[in-house]
């Protein structure tokens, strides 16, 4: 079967190291444990997606290493179909990852073979895009790949759902093609020059959003869950209760989720509970990837809420 949601973005390998606090500028905090993962959004969005029921196609670019050897296997166990090319001038990406006592974290991200994706490489899954259900990308690829996979998912009339992060202004070019808009406060922020915190203020960021074209808005607000808007509704979805870990992910869980939901068909007041729930459950255990989780897991959540 072609896969229902392509994800087209970045693949890293996530170096990560537990501190009791984040370091200030000049600083050498002393960590407790190190560990590798695989990550970067796209790959993450994909298997999140996978592990939630998913049909899932995956568009990349990784180095010719050992990273990249270990990616293409990993995506090749979660059953993803992969379009991902292998870059022999630069390494796969790599993020350096510090997560603090709380749970929360800090990264950096050296995009190595991520940014030598081109309009030219989406067309490798274009066939398999121009059937999809669903469109999911982000921004840690260059815009230009961006835009290929927007504009022939657009003309195919298939649903695109955009994750804005890393954060940057984008046109309404973009924008209006763009029917699910999922991103954080501060990227919320960065996108509408306002200063978002809270639920009032994620209304405001999306109405001044959605005026740019887009369909859909979701403000993901951390502990305090996440705001939705639309044309038919706004509305606030609480957060679920867990104990968190790591919150690396946490988004990426989000988004898989998110995109399962209205590819199956579930309303955007059930898929932003689905995604929620995915998302919180993603917070409860270390590193990308490892943390994310089954469709199972989030069903067993949703009945005890």
């Amino acid at each position: 079967m072609d896969p229902e949601i392509v994800v087209v973005g970045s693949l890293n390998m996530d170096l990560i190291v537990r501190a009791p606090r984040f370091p200030a500028p000049g600083e050498t905090v002393i960590g407790v444990g190190f560990s590798m993962a695989l990550g970067g959004k796209g790959a993450n969005q994909a298997v999140a997606a996978a592990r939630l029921g998913g049909n899932v196609g995956m568009v990349g670019m990784v180095g010719d290493d050992g990273y990249g050897k270990a990616h293409l296997q990993a995506l090749s166990n979660e059953g993803i179909v992969t379009f991902v090319g292998v870059s022999r001038e630069a390494h796969t990406g790599v993020a350096l990852i510090v997560v603090d006592d709380s749970g929360q974290n800090s990264i950096v991200v050296s995009p190595g073979a991520n940014h030598v994706l081109s309009a030219g490489d989406i067309h490798r899954a274009e066939a398999t895009l121009k059937h999809a259900k669903m469109l999911v990308v982000q921004l840690e690829i260059p815009q230009d790949a961006v835009k290929e996979a927007i504009e022939i998912a657009w003309e195919s009339g298939v649903p695109v759902l955009l994750n804005p992060a890393p954060a940057r202004k984008l046109g309404k070019d973009i924008l209006s093609r763009v029917d699910y808009l999922i991103l954080n406060e501060t990227e919320a922020a960065m996108m509408t020059g306002m200063e978002v915190s809270g639920i009032n203020d994620a209304h405001e960021a999306a109405r001044r959003l959605r005026e740019s074209g887009v369909d859909a808005v979701v403000v993901t607000l951390g502990a305090r869950g996440a705001y939705v808007m639309s044309d038919d509704t706004s509305f606030h979805m609480p957060a679920f209760k867990v104990r968190p870990v790591d919150t690396t992910a946490a988004g990426d869980a989000f988004v898989g989720g998110f995109a399962v939901a209205m590819a199956s068909g579930m309303s955007l007041h059930d898929a932003a509970r689905f995604a929620s729930a995915a998302g919180a459950l993603a917070t409860t255990k270390m590193g990308a990837q490892p943390s994310l989780p089954t469709a199972e897991q989030v069903r067993k959540l949703l009945q005890r809420a």
